[in-house]
């Protein structure tokens, strides 16, 4: 049997939704170890004064539960 544990995070982009959450699970992959799963929750858009675009994405990522030992 496995324990998992769920996170948020948020991820940003000029580019796309689809960046953003590739850029979330690609940073949080770089602390974290047996990602499982991310699921999309949110998508918003974020504009700045001057006209730009930001993409954000939040993800519910689940990964392994490791015990402390």
């Amino acid at each position: 049997m496995s324990t998992y544990k769920v996170i948020e995070v948020i991820g940003t982009s000029t580019t796309s939704w689809e960046d953003a959450a590739a850029q979330a699970i690609k940073t949080a992959g770089e602390t974290l170890h047996d990602l499982r799963v991310a699921e999309v929750v949110k998508q918003d858009i974020h504009l700045d004064e001057g006209g730009g675009i930001t993409f954000r994405t939040k993800l519910e990522l689940s990964f392994k539960y490791e015990r402390e030992r």
